[in-house]
């Protein structure tokens, strides 16, 4: 019979977690049990916190339980999270290869290929998936892969699925917009990249390429959405760096100066290119 009570319990495992220098297979109850495998809080070091705690716990309970399929699944995600692809994908490989795999693991192997540039093992990832899995990211993998063979009839279709399925289709669009920009439509990706904007109007990385897609059709003012002033200096600079690629030095010097007068500390570089341009351009 347990002698301590789940709330302690629970208690004691979210000391653990923060904890810098306690280790999480020590945090145990009365009967012996990993506490963190009991409160079920596995699945928060997949998604909280550092992701080198996370790879950390999960290769310590894995040398002591090399068996078990879910912290070796554990392990692939946490190094992805702390964006260790190749380590990553070297664990998914040894999931297929013990048979310890699953669909959503292939799936998840076959975005960090991606990350990688092996297309070769993208495809074949792509084509092992069962029909059934019926999901946003499986169709999105299926999207990319097309776009990667220019194949783009077949990249809309697979797109349109993956955003019909999302809950949040922010992440999606983004990519079509990218897939856009890739053929040399611009127009239609600075489309798609408001549509992912007005689902999550947080991600930054939609926020760029929105600006990048009129800066490179030579329009060089921020795109209306919120934005950090941080993000407004990236941006700044990045517009900068473009009209500086596009022969507009006077537009870039305006740009960079702007950057830096957003966010000085952030920005040494844009303050250096606009030294640089101080030669070049009249005031």
């Amino acid at each position: 019979m347990r002698t301590q009570k789940p709330v302690l319990v629970l208690m004691a495992a979210l000391v653990a977690l923060g904890a810098c220098t306690r280790n999480f297979d020590e945090v145990k109850d009365p009967l012996g049990q990993n506490v963190i495998d009991d409160a079920g809080l596995n699945d928060l070091l997949l998604t909280a916190g550092d992701p080198e705690y996370s790879v950390n716990y999960f290769q310590s309970s894995l040398a002591r339980e090399p068996e078990r399929a879910d912290l070796r699944r554990g392990l692939a995600i946490s190094l992805n999270r702390a964006k260790r692809y190749p380590e990553s994908a070297r664990v998914y490989q040894e999931m297929i290869a013990l048979n310890q795999a699953e669909p959503a693991d292939r799936l998840a192997y076959g975005f960090v290929a991606v990350r990688l540039g092996k297309w070769e093992e993208v495809k074949s990832v792509n084509t092992s998936l069962p029909p059934g899995l019926n999901t946003s990211r499986r169709h999105l993998l299926s999207a990319m892969v097309a776009d990667n063979d220019q194949q783009w009839d077949t990249a809309d279709a697979a797109y349109a699925r993956a955003e019909t399925l999302a809950t949040n289709p922010a992440d999606v669009l983004n990519n079509w917009g990218v897939s856009h920009m890739s053929r040399g439509d611009l127009d239609k990706a600075g489309q798609v990249f408001e549509r992912a904007l007005s689902y999550n109007s947080r991600l930054f990385s939609a926020k760029n390429n929105l600006a990048i897609t009129r800066g490179l059709q030579g329009d060089y003012n921020l795109p209306l959405v919120p934005m950090t002033e941080t993000e407004r200096a990236t941006l700044l600079n990045n517009l900068g760096l473009i009209a500086t690629r596009q022969g507009d030095l006077r537009q870039a010097r305006g740009l960079f100066a702007a950057a830096v007068d957003t966010h000085p500390q952030h920005y040494a570089a844009a303050a250096d290119r606009l030294a640089a341009l101080d030669g070049k351009v009249e005031n």
